[in-house]
């Protein structure tokens, strides 16, 4: 029964899956911590992601018991690993959530000329704090000596491949989140680097090769397992969801995405929609928000009750919540940009019970999100609807969802999405066939079915949100 393993290195902890290559039946997993970070400074050593990756193998029984073909990477998107000409790693890794480039980000979208537009054009995305180019602004800024003595730029699975096959790739997915690599013409951006960054870098050595979907990135040093390119996390899920041109996933964490697969590059000027490239060949464009599970969990404190009562109550309102409207910017806001927002709740009247407030929260999260998913366009309209993270498993996010889309939403089951993509990518690169193919083959992307309720006035309750989350940026 030949195996192979997917690797999703979050920010917080390694979790590896063995797969068989055929069925796609989990026969091991396990994870490992990563260390904790806090915002503004938020950073890892490299080498704490790989002794985590070593103790999930080991636990997974990975090189003994279970001796893969094939491995492949998905991490978290975005991060900053720098090298010197040794391969040895320069300083700790700055993170997706690593904020201390906010004014390096400003200087960047300042100096290109075109501003938002010209990046958004060039590279698909409009740069915020969390992409790599303003992690790179910032080590000129702030660690000039650093970034001198740079010899090669890095992101977290980049790193971990390299560590495994001693080959600098990366894949065309992970490399759109960068800043400095164009999802529609398929390159490098070097000029960019050289511009607005620092001339004096050999930019064209220091970057990696981008693989192409399927190629094999090398072989894993002493066991002899082809590695796949590996890619980053939003990317891999979409393989772990067996996501189609159309297909529209909504995850609701801390922070909620919404993203979909297009055959087509996408460039938001107004910045709200990321242009990523995907991990098959297309392109994923993706919408991100800053509130979500953190603030019905904030509203569920406040009411005193666990979630599974919380979901009662938000299940026992009327949709709409009586006319309640949540604006759930609790800690600023992404999409739209309102960093310095709280939150904000209309229409409250004497009479107001806690499961309305209840269902106002649910409402204003998903309502928030299903703002920015409008800027994806039609091609998010046609296909299914994907419930994903946390939120999946509750009862009052599945039918506020499933009402406010007026769509049937699909829970899938498989919960690690990200492992599960890369182990997808792994077969594909060993198999040589499509990455549609294995997921058919594997049963990935089903799950459970909700139905929307028809009768809820789903227009009335969106326009009532947008109504609110207007008044309260004026």
């Amino acid at each position: 029964m030949p195996l192979v393993v997917g690797v999703d290195s979050s920010t917080s902890a390694c979790k590896v899956q063995v797969r068989d290559v055929d069925t796609g039946t989990v026969v091991s997993s396990a994870r490992a911590p990563h260390p904790a970070t806090t915002p503004p400074r938020s950073e890892q050593r490299p080498r704490d992601w790989e002794e985590a990756f070593h103790l999930a193998c080991a636990e997974a029984q990975v090189g003994t018991t279970h001796r893969p073909v094939a491995l492949a990477v998905g991490a978290q998107q975005h991060g900053l690993v720098v090298l010197d000409r040794q391969g040895d790693v320069l300083r700790p890794a700055k993170l997706w959530n690593d904020t201390e480039s906010a004014q390096d980000t400003e200087e960047l979208l300042a100096e290109l000329p075109g501003g938002r537009a010209a990046w958004a054009e060039a590279c698909g995305s409009v740069p915020l704090p969390a992409f790599t180019v303003t992690k790179l602004r910032w080590l000129r800024r702030c660690e000039p000596e650093t970034l001198r003595r740079t010899a090669a730029v890095m992101l977290p699975h980049d790193w971990l491949t390299f560590r495994l096959t001693g080959q600098r790739v990366t894949d065309r997915g992970d490399a759109s989140g960068t800043g400095y690599w164009s999802p529609a013409q398929s390159r490098y951006r070097v000029d960019l680097l050289e511009d607005l960054v620092d001339a004096g870098v050999d930019w064209e050595g220091a970057l990696p090769e981008v693989l192409s979907p399927r190629e094999a990135a090398g072989t894993w040093v002493g066991t002899g397992a082809l590695v796949g390119p590996g890619t980053g996390d939003n990317m891999a899920a979409a393989l772990g969801l067996g996501l189609r041109p159309g297909d529209l996933a909504l995850s609701f964490g801390t922070s909620g995405t919404a993203f979909t697969v297009s055959e087509q590059p996408s460039a938001d000027p107004n910045g709200i929609v990321a242009g990523f490239a995907d991990a098959t060949g297309r392109f994923l464009p993706l919408v991100c928000t800053l509130n979500a599970t953190k603030v019905t969990g904030a509203v569920r404190r406040l009411l005193g009750v666990d979630q599974e009562r919380f979901d009662q109550l938000a299940l026992e309102a009327p949709a709409g919540a009586s006319g309640l409207v949540l604006v759930p910017h609790f800690d600023g806001e992404r999409t739209p940009n309102r960093p310095g927002a709280t939150g904000t709740l209309t229409g409250l009247r004497s009479d107001v019970t806690a499961a309305q407030l209840a269902r106002a929260a649910v409402e204003g999260v998903v309502c928030n999100l299903l703002e920015g998913a409008d800027a994806l366009g039609g091609e998010s309209r046609e296909g299914r609807v994907l419930l994903i993270g946390g939120a999946a498993r509750s009862a009052a996010y599945r039918r506020v969802v499933a009402d406010l889309t007026g769509r049937p939403v699909l829970v899938p089951s498989e919960g690690e999405l990200v492992a599960a993509g890369a182990a997808v990518q792994a077969a594909a690169a060993h198999l040589g066939c499509d990455f549609a193919q294995v997921s058919e083959a594997w049963g990935l992307g089903v799950g459970e079915f909700v139905e929307p309720d028809h009768g809820v006035d789903r227009s009335a309750i969106r326009a009532a949100y947008a109504d609110a989350a207007r008044s309260a940026a004026a």
